[in-house]
Formats: structure tokens, C-alpha cells, sequence
């Protein structure tokens, strides 16, 4: 069994181990990091450097793989079956239809497919405060996460989790429904179950500007935005005097519920930076302790944040408060 396995992130890199340990060939298809810059893919890793996990490499020369090289390796080579893990775009049809057994890819939100199809639905998932997270092994058609599907999962969204950790257990859940199909794959008979295509909704894309922090906002959404942007992502961020910070760690450490000496204070004024550079910012419904954020000149207490309105505003909310329309 020879797998054809596109991606270009660290995700990519856990499930083909997966597969060598497995014993089953691999044949990568990735990009080079000039094209992931040009498509702004976040947590990008050069997988050329891991030649020992794959059987043959194929660098493509654009994200979308519509270029006429890209279809010239497909039809040159004898292919049955791909998986897409860590490669966030659709696979044109002509390459599609080169794949007898098909192409698969995993695609997950807080509600099932056809929920919470399009982008960013882990992300989205803790930014909305959800508790689950469905994801389901499918097989890749001509729309955007519209193929019949051949299994589901399910796993928990805690008050912990960042897109870091969800990323993790996402990758757990791929090859753990990848295993329990193997055989079907293996025999060419893979029983799918259609999607209703008469309902469903989609998240919209993010980008990186979409971090903006509002200190004004609630400490709950605060947190939220800022475990749901970590690494591998951007992170969230804020401005000292027009001057960028970064946030890649936080925890609630106050609420206005209890007592504690800061009612009184600006909303994001830094309240102690302590000994290891962590710091204390003040924010509607309590304190923020920031543990983890880039490099700047010392923070003082008494500074104040910039205040910038956050851009999560801009976004269309459904009849029921998400984001998925």
C-alpha cells in the first residue's frame, strides 16, 4: 500500500511516522517555504528535511497545485489513494479524478459536517467557548468540505486547551479513524456516507490581524482569543505607544466577582511585572496575568495599552451568537 500524503506542517510530519511505523510507503507532496509565505500558511515546516519518512518527495511550485507541473506528476505516476493532513486547500478535479480510491482529509467543528465547514474551526471553537469538537475522515470533492464521509470522532475542548493542544488531539483523532479504516482502504471498498447537503453553515477565515486584543472587553473573551491564536499561529496582540506585543500565553488571574487591589484601574494599564517578566494587565471583569508574549523594551506598572477595537466585532454572528453562517 502506497499512500500519497499532502501537507507541509508539523501535523503531517506526526501522521507520517504513523504510517512508517505502520509499515505502509509514503510519497510526501509539499511546498517550499517561498510558497507558503506567498499563502500565508501558518506553522509551515520543511518536511524535505525528514527524507527518511518517505519513499519519494514531490515539491510543488504553487499551494493550489493547478499548475501544469503539478498534474503532469500525477498523471505520470501510478496513484490509488491520498490523504491531505496539514495542506489547507481544496485539490483541483483533475487530479482528483486520478485518484481511483480517492483522496481523503480530515475537516472538524464544535457541531458536525455539514456544520462548521470553511476555515479556522478550531480556532473558532474556543473563541465561541464550545466544549466539543467533532471531526470526521472524509473524502475530498470538488467543494469545500462537502464529501461523503467515512467516519467521525469526538473529543473535549478545555478551558486549557489552546490551538496548539486542540491541534494535537486533532492529529490523534486523524490517525486513530485512519487506523480503524486501514482495511477498508487497503481493499479498495470504502463504505461513505453522503453528507445533507440541503443544510450546513461555514465559519469564515481568519487572518492574523483578526488577533487584535480590546482591553476593554471581557477577561473570558480575552483568554479565549488568546488560547485560540497561540503558536502555531500569529498569537494575539496589542500595542504599547503604536509598538506591537505579542501574546502567546495567558490566564485569568483576578475576577471582579472577588476582592482583589485593581478595581479601580485603567483598563489595560500593566499592574506588576514581576521578577520573570510575566505582568499583570487590567481588563473588564478582572485581571490578566500575560505569561508568555515577544520580546520588547521593560514594561513598567502604570503603562497602558493602546486601546484598538477588536476586529472579532467585524465578524457575522448567526441567529444563535457563533460565527458559523
Amino acid at each position: 500500500m502506497n499512500i500519497v500524503l499532502f501537507g507541509c506542517k508539523d501535523t503531517t510530519l506526526h501522521i507520517a511516522r504513523k504510517f512508517k511505523d505502520a509499515g505502509i510507503q509514503v510519497t510526501l507532496v509539499t511546498v517550499d517555504k517561498k510558497v507558503t509565505q506567498k499563502n500565508d500558511i501558518a506553522g509551515y515546516l520543511d518536511l524535505t528535511e525528514y527524507k527518511d519518512l518517505f519513499s519519494e518527495i514531490f515539491l510543488a511550485e504553487d499551494y493550489s497545485l493547478k499548475s501544469k507541473s503539478s498534474l503532469e506528476y500525477f498523471q505520470n505516476k501510478s496513484v490509488k489513494i491520498g490523504f491531505c493532513i496539514g495542506w489547507q486547500r481544496l485539490i483541483p478535479e483533475d487530479i482528483l479524478n486520478l485518484f481511483p480510491l480517492g483522496i481523503y482529509g480530515m475537516h472538524g467543528s464544535s457541531r458536525d459536517l455539514p456544520f462548521g465547514r470553511g476555515r479556522s474551526p478550531m480556532n473558532w471553537s474556543i473563541i465561541e467557548g464550545r466544549s466539543w469538537f467533532f471531526t470526521n475522515l472524509f473524502k475530498y470533492d470538488t467543494g469545500t468540505d462537502n464529501g461523503p464521509i467515512v467516519d467521525t470522532t469526538c473529543f473535549s475542548i478545555s478551558e486549557a486547551d489552546t490551538a496548539e493542544t486542540l491541534h494535537y488531539k486533532n492529529t490523534l483523532a486523524m490517525w486513530d479513524l485512519i487506523q480503524k479504516n486501514i482495511e477498508q482502504f487497503n481493499s479498495g471498498k470504502v463504505l461513505t456516507t453522503e453528507q445533507n447537503k440541503g443544510e450546513g453553515s461555514f465559519y469564515p477565515k481568519r487572518s492574523p490581524g483578526d488577533g487584535l486584543i480590546d482591553w476593554r472587553d471581557d477577561i473570558i473573551n480575552i483568554d479565549r482569543l488568546i488560547r485560540a491564536v497561540s503558536p502555531p499561529f500569529y498569537g494575539a496582540f496589542c500595542y504599547l505607544n503604536k509598538k506591537e506585543i505579542r501574546i502567546f500565553r495567558s490566564s485569568i488571574f483576578y475576577t471582579d466577582i472577588e476582592e482583589h487591589p485593581y478595581k479601580a484601574n485603567k483598563f489595560g494599564e500593566i499592574l506588576e511585572v514581576f521578577p520573570n517578566k510575566k505582568f499583570l494587565v487590567r481588563a473588564c471583569g478582572g485581571v490578566i496575568l500575560v505569561n508568555e508574549y515577544s520580546k520588547e523594551p521593560p514594561l513598567k506598572p502604570g503603562m497602558v495599552f493602546d486601546i484598538n477595537e477588536s476586529t472579532l466585532k467585524d465578524f457575522k454572528r448567526n441567529k444563535y451568537g457563533f460565527f458559523d453562517n
